[in-house]
């Protein structure tokens, strides 16, 4: 059955991303916009309008063309907004580069992206020269200053005329974002101006975010999740984004403390953190009024734990870069607020839950995949068109790759990726459940779970634990009896190995593939 959003629809502006945006920037004047959390460095809003509009000007009168690439391969500063705002006012199309890639990684996605110019900050500038010789981009510029670039402040500094571009909202990319999607190498995600504007427009009503409220930009802006809802629907709304470039809890909670921050949107990792590390005790955070957590499944004792710890609303989002990324949001004031689902499905979005491997709808409580339908939908992978037909069918559903279930409240429960789910003697089992079983021990400080083969049962799930620094002589033995206390049997852990740190992306992913990959070569050892 086709599950519609409970949310009534919401008007799309036919707009730019920026202009959508930028609205009411003027008229906010000196009200901060953007501050960045190490130095206090503070853009107003003001200030913003001028620098995009600048930022702009100067593009084109350095050659860039309507439909030109620029990618930014930078940590979170105030000027990344300027960079990016820039670049679509002046019709471009940026991609985003996750800063700790290597410069090999970067290089194929400036090739793939036909970048033409690239912007980094000073530590990154030598594997941005190296990236860029490998690509052929000739024009490398820098946040502040460094030798061999050209710095992002004389692009501002020209006095020459805005360029007056024409832009179709529905057809024009303002990003290409890249994203592994549901299998294979990341494929550059087009996302148009239209598909922007039209995730802001769902998530604003369902988030509810106030003027002037303090948000915290620790969300890489690099990834669709920061992008969309932090680095524009923040700034859309009025808010105070105080930017972080890495994380560090105490540098976290030091920030919060000090500019009173009242939302934050987060991964489960920091989630996790926030329940257990130390630090959190030693700040006032009695301003974090709500938390809103996205990128991974958060399960539902971390999720408590942390609301209880912090005195927080905590909540959760469910999206991908390939729907912009949000299609369900759970809403700050609803009555009915299960830590462990991801909510509604957003104004104007429609979504399924279908049978692994076939087309039959499954009923409420049934997992299946998610299927989702909304103009939030991307327009396609860049130059792939075969990975696109295989990833949105002809009647525009886009197949997640996700499984989830679905209540008689309508709300969805993310259970974890149909390519990694565990095949144990025929049954399911989600390495997500496990790991939020693992994860709510008290000596256990981060858990990961894998299908690790087996002669008999095909697979059984392998977990790899990380214990608290209060529990090192936690033993693999009393592992697997706390999780079979919890599950039905054919879900128990039957394997354990501990390790320092679960490999993790910037997103809060756990990499289940590189342990997949580490058990397997140890396997292969004589």
């Amino acid at each position: 059955m086709i599950y519609q959003s409970s949310h009534p629809d919401v008007e799309i502006p036919d707009l730019p991303l920026h202009t959508y945006v930028m609205q009411q920037f003027a008229a906010r004047g000196d009200r901060p916009a953007l501050t960045d959390g190490p130095t206090g460095r503070t853009l107003t809003y003001g200030a913003l309008a001028h620098a995009i509009d600048r930022c702009a000007a100067g593009l084109a009168a350095r050659g860039f063309q309507p439909g030109d690439v620029l990618a930014i391969y930078s940590p979170n500063l105030p000027e990344y907004a300027i960079a990016f705002f820039g670049t679509t006012r002046a019709g471009g199309i940026v991609t985003t580069l996750n800063p700790l890639y290597t410069a090999g990684e970067a290089a194929h996605q400036l090739q793939d992206a036909h970048a033409t110019i690239l912007l980094t900050a000073a530590p990154f500038l030598d594997k941005a020269q190296e990236a860029a010789a490998a690509a052929g981009i000739d024009d490398v510029m820098v946040f502040g200053e460094a030798e061999g670039a050209t710095p992002f402040s004389a692009l501002l500094a020209t006095d020459a005329p805005a360029p007056d571009v024409d832009i179709n909202p529905g057809e024009d990319l303002a990003v290409l974002p890249y994203s592994s999607g549901t299998t294979g190498l990341p494929k550059g995600v087009m996302l148009t101006h239209r598909n922007l504007v039209a995730n802001i427009s769902q998530c604003v009503p369902v988030e509810g975010m106030a003027e002037g409220e303090v948000t915290v930009g620790i969300l890489p802006f690099y990834h669709i999740y920061g992008m969309t809802i932090v680095l524009s629907m923040a700034l859309f709304r009025g808010a105070k984004v105080v930017t972080m470039p890495r994380f560090e809890m105490e540098d976290f909670c030091a920030l919060v403390e000090e500019h009173g921050i009242e939302s934050a949107y987060l991964v489960p990792p920091i989630i996790l953190g926030l329940t257990k590390h130390p630090a959190v005790e030693t700040y006032d955070l009695s301003s974090l009024d709500y938390i809103t957590s996205g990128a991974a499944p958060l399960g539902n004792d971390v999720a408590r734990a942390c609301a209880d710890r912090i005195g927080a609303v905590v909540k959760q989002g469910y999206g991908m870069t390939e729907a912009s990324p949000v299609t369900h949001l759970m809403p700050r004031d609803a009555e009915h607020m299960p830590p462990d689902t991801v909510g509604p499905a957003v104004p104007n979005t429609e979504f399924r839950i279908v049978a692994v491997g076939s087309y039959d709808d499954l009923g409420p409580h049934e997992r299946g995949e998610v299927w989702v339908r909304g103009p939030q939908v991307m327009k396609g992978y860049y130059h792939n068109p075969e990975a696109t037909a295989s990833t949105i069918d002809e009647d525009g559903w886009l197949h997640t790759g996700d499984v989830g279930t679905v209540d008689e409240h309508g709300y969805v429960r993310i259970v974890d990726r149909v390519k990694e789910l565990i095949k144990y003697k025929g049954f399911q089992v989600a390495p997500a459940e496990l790991e939020a079983v693992l994860q709510a021990h008290s000596d256990i400080a981060d858990a990961a779970v894998i299908p690790s083969p087996d002669e008999e049962a095909g697979e059984v799930p392998k977990a790899f634990v990380v214990r608290a620094a209060h529990a090192p002589d936690l033993t693999a033995d009393a592992v697997m009896v706390f999780v079979a206390g919890q599950v039905a049997p054919h879900k128990k852990v039957r394997r354990v190995t501990f390790v320092d740190a679960i490999p993790k992306s910037a997103s809060g992913k756990i990499l289940r593939r590189e342990l997949v990959k580490a058990e397997r070569s140890e396997d292969d050892q004589p």
